[in-house]
């Protein structure tokens, strides 16, 4: 089974977009993009700095546009799964066939000013946790007054909330774990992002959704949705809830996906994948950064995609049977 994944705020970098520009008409599709996200995603991927492309109003849509650049470049009848890690969500779910693609764009840009402008009402952040034990992890946060807004598995919690908060978070962590700052506006997938989700919520309420047509998986959960109503409430509310990026992954395991695409920018969620479903059942990755991975990016397809799978004595067929019989085994 194949995925493909579509990352979050924070794996952008400077110009990241330059070289899907050469590509026949992806400059005129970014600029008609920008008008729904009322932002110049031509600029930002291509000319802006890392400062500005930090701005949350900016980075949202700017990351849901590339991801669904590079996926016009791929055969997604032969996609069995998708997924995004927070504003990922709305690239899967274009990907999915639940939004249209211009419905994800003008949400992405709605959630990233409305966000951006909760971050300024009053001083807040996030932390990375890593390392310790998960559960006193999180009992530590919660004791800190603060939130665990990201739990992305291989030992990574995000901590979310009052800027005093992580402060003493940091003076005080949990055993065996260490604290980073995260560079972001604010405490993201937290009550703070109140106002956020009103405001997406109203526009949401426009848009008239479709039944995913792959399995789509939800950041609130990790589990598959498959009702279009559903995911668009549960994008709705992903602004101040958690991201259980771990659970995603463990439905990933479950499902038995043996093959992964991260779309760009890519890197992220590729190394979180890596990290976490290890051995024998470890899936194949490809990272599609620029147009020169698009060629391993469909040979995988090719491979793992839903013909394959149906092809007997296929390579994928003989390790889904592979697989079939290690759960019998397990189980026994």
């Amino acid at each position: 089974m194949l995925a493909v994944l579509c990352p979050g705020q924070g794996s952008q970098k400077p110009g990241f977009l330059t070289p899907w520009l050469d590509l026949t008409g992806v400059e005129d599709r970014l600029r008609s993009w920008s008008t729904l996200a009322e932002v110049d995603l031509v600029h930002l991927g291509t000319k802006a700095d890392a400062d500005e492309i930090r701005d949350t109003a900016r980075t949202q849509p700017l990351l849901v546009a590339a991801a669904l650049l590079a996926a016009e470049q791929l055969p997604l009848t032969e996609v069995a799964l998708t997924a995004g890690h927070s504003v990922g969500e709305l690239g899967a779910a274009a990907l999915a066939d639940t939004l249209s693609t211009e419905a994800a764009i003008t949400l992405a840009g709605v959630r990233g000013r409305e966000m951006a402008a909760a971050c300024a009402l009053e001083p807040t952040g996030m932390a990375a946790v890593l390392g310790g034990d998960p559960d006193e992890v999180v009992a530590v946060i919660n004791g800190h007054g603060l939130h665990a807004a990201n739990r992305n598995g291989s030992g990574q919690i995000v901590a979310a909330g009052a800027v005093a908060g992580l402060e003493k978070l940091a003076a005080e962590p949990p055993t065996r774990a260490r604290i980073i700052r995260l560079q972001v506006a604010g405490a993201f997938h937290t009550p703070y992002m109140a106002p956020a989700e009103t405001a997406l919520a109203s526009v949401a309420d426009g848009i008239t959704p479709d039944d995913p047509t792959r399995i789509l998986l939800s950041n609130l959960d990790g589990a598959p949705v498959d009702d279009g109503r559903e995911v668009l409430q549960r994008l709705v509310r992903q602004v101040t809830a958690p991201v259980r990026w771990d659970l995603c992954m463990a439905t990933l395991a479950e499902l038995g996906v043996t093959a992964v695409i991260e779309l760009p920018p890519a890197g992220t969620l590729a190394g979180l994948v890596k990290r976490e479903l290890k051995g024998n059942g470890a899936p194949e990755i490809v990272t599609l950064n620029t147009p020169d991975d698009l060629p391993a990016a469909r040979d995988l397809i090719a491979r793992h995609g839903t013909t394959a799978r149906q092809e007997p004595g296929s390579r994928l067929d003989s390790n889904e049977s592979r697989d079939e019989t290690d759960r019998r085994e397990s189980s026994a």
